[in-house]
Parts: C-alpha cells; structure tokens; sequence
C-alpha cells in the first residue's frame, strides 16, 4: 500500500487546459472518490495518475515517488474500467491470472493468487465458464479480481458501475466497501453518482471544470458545503437553494426574489441588504402552523419518505418527510425551516457565510 500525492497537476489539450493545478493528498490505505458532474475532469485526472495521460504540469508521487515518467506498468497500480474488458476466449481464472503470466509468475503462485482473489469475491464456483455465461455482476468482480491477483499498491476505479442495474449498483457498491476494509489498499475511485460517493468513501473530493471545489468526509461536505455548487450537487435531492436579500430595515430577515420572508437565526453576522442564497436540506423543512405558505406542485412517495415539491414564490422547494400524510397537488402548506440546519452562502460569490 501507498500514499498518493497529487501537487498542483495540470492538464492541457493544445491551448486548452481541463485541469487547473489540482492537489490533493491521499494517505496511505485511504478510500478516495472524485465525484463531479461530466466533463469536471475526474476521469482524466484518474488516468493520469495510472500514465495513461501525460502531465502537463506539476507532480504525482506513489508512495513518496514522483511517477511523472515512469510507465503504467511499473507503477503498482491496478486499474477497474467501466469497461469490463474480459477476454471472451479465456476462462474467468485465465482473465484473472493472465497479468500474473505476462509477468511470468511461477505456476503455483498464479494459481494461489487466483484462488485467494476467487473466495474474496465470492467467485470460486465459477472459475471454468466464460465471460458469456456471466451476469453484469460477476463481471465486474471478474475485473477486479483481475486487479487484486496483482497486489497492488494503488486501486484505480474508473465509473465502474456505470453498466449495471439498480439493484446490482446497490450490492457492487457495498460489495467494494467490504472489500477495500478487508484489503485496506490505497483506493482512488471515480463517479459522477455522488450517492455513491456519500455511501462509499472516506473522503470525497468534489471537482468542477477542472478544479477542485472541497475535499472532505462524506457528511463533512454534506453538513458544511463550502460553495453553492457543493451544497446542490452533494445529497439527493439536493439543498433548497432560495435567491434574496437581508432585509434593510426592522427585523433581520431573508427576502426572497419575490418579496417573500423567511425567518434568520441570530447566529448570523449579516450585513444588511447584501445578497444571499437561503439553503436548508429538505428534511429540514417541516409542516406546521406559523410557517411560510407554499403550493404543492408534485408528490413523490419513495416508500421510506414522501417528498413534496412546493413553491414559495417563484422557487421551487423539496420536503422530504418521513410520515405519510394526504396532500395533493395546489393544496396550500404551511413549510416550517429547522433553523438550526440553515445554511446561508454570499450571493455573489457562492462561498459559504
């Protein structure tokens, strides 16, 4: 196992730089996840940790050694794509022993290796068929079985649950985890599914448009986005994000866009009449009397919760409840927010106040 450490990586297309002096620094054993919507470099970033990219600028250390220049094949990483990339000729023990013998291990302990990996991934029953006769599923442990006979220092996943089903997202995604606990190797993943990301990591690192927005643990960046962007695109739904104002006189209160009214706790140092971004998550809103007035536009029961979709306004606001109550659409509602769990971010700039 080994750190890797990321300082100040850029990536240039001709004129056109799609990562803009990216550092982070993940330690030794740790289960990492970029996580950002399309196109935010995530991917890219990956493989040029793995060199199937070259750097344009600054370093990338496996284990306290720079890598800049040294093959894919020499530095100790394995790589899962979304791609299963079996060979369809060879058994599932051939596909998960043919690194081992293009390294030309001896015999026996390809063997060995094989048969560890198998029992690991619950996979020992299947070592004679071919990548045909296989779910979804079993080849993707296929493939990471191919990458842990390897015995890497580093575990590189690239979306690699992108070609399954619900269901099969569910059961992989929790399947990795106990793996990486029992394995403990150094893990970079990437996904644009931040419930992944949440359910998964010890850290996520959230990216847009090549740069690098916040690093944290899953609830840390849940409870205490630092942006507009990481409070909106990490839970699901996301944040109720609501534009206005401090008001300018009497009460210190938030004006919505509209000239609607939302109570502010006094833990606020506010500047009167600066513009601000009201968020609260929607299972901090509830129903009750003395609340603000809202329209039901859409009911959506998920079974564990109802999540209504009102409108104070002119902006749209999520409820995520956990009882069951009889509303329709255009019924009128009565939102009541948990002002403890408010979250307020600077107008103009996105950044968190």
């Amino acid at each position: 196992m080994a750190s890797v450490s990321v300082t100040n990586v850029r990536k240039s297309y001709g004129h056109v730089e799609v990562l803009h002096g990216v550092g982070i620094e993940i330690e030794d054993g740790e289960f990492v996840i970029l996580v950002g919507p399309s196109g935010c470099g995530k991917s890219t970033l990956l493989r040029m940790i793995a060199g199937l990219e070259d750097i344009s600028g600054g370093d990338i250390a496996i284990g306290g050694k720079v890598v800049n220049e040294v093959a894919p094949k020499h530095r100790d990483i394995a790589m899962v794509f979304q791609s299963y990339a079996l060979y369809p000729h060879m058994t599932v023990e051939a596909n998960m022993g043919f690194s081992l013998r293009l390294a030309k291990a001896p015999k026996n302990e390809i063997q060995q290796r094989v048969r560890d990996a198998a029992r690991i991934l619950g996979l020992e029953n299947l070592l004679d068929r071919y990548p045909r006769n296989l779910s979804g599923g079993q080849r993707q442990r296929v493939a990471m079985g191919r990458a842990i006979v390897r015995q890497p220092q580093v575990f590189l996943f690239d979306e690699p649950l992108s070609n399954l089903d619900a269901k099969l997202r569910v059961q992989m995604r929790s399947e990795i985890k106990q793996l990486h606990q029992r394995l403990r190797t150094t893990t970079v993943y990437v996904t644009h599914d931040q419930v992944e990301a949440m359910t998964m990591a010890d850290r996520i690192v959230v990216m847009r448009d090549g740069y690098v927005e916040q690093i944290g643990s899953p609830l840390d960046l849940y409870d205490r986005p630092d942006n507009l962007f990481v409070a909106s695109f990490i839970g699901s739904p996301g944040m109720n994000l609501i534009r206005g104002h401090i008001s300018t006189d009497g009460p210190v209160e938030f004006i919505a866009a509209d000239g609607g009214r939302m109570p502010l706790p006094g833990k606020f140092d506010l500047e009167r009449g600066a513009e601000v971004v009201y968020g609260l998550r929607p299972e901090h809103v509830t129903i009750g009397e003395g609340g603000v007035d809202a329209e039901v536009i859409l009911i959506e029961p998920t079974g564990a919760e109802t999540q209504i979709v009102c409108r104070i306004g002119a902006e749209n606001v999520v409820v995520a409840l956990r009882d069951r109550i009889a509303v329709s659409a255009g019924d009128t509602l009565s939102l009541v927010p948990d002002l403890g769990k408010l979250h307020l971010f600077d107008g103009v700039t996105g950044r968190r106040l």
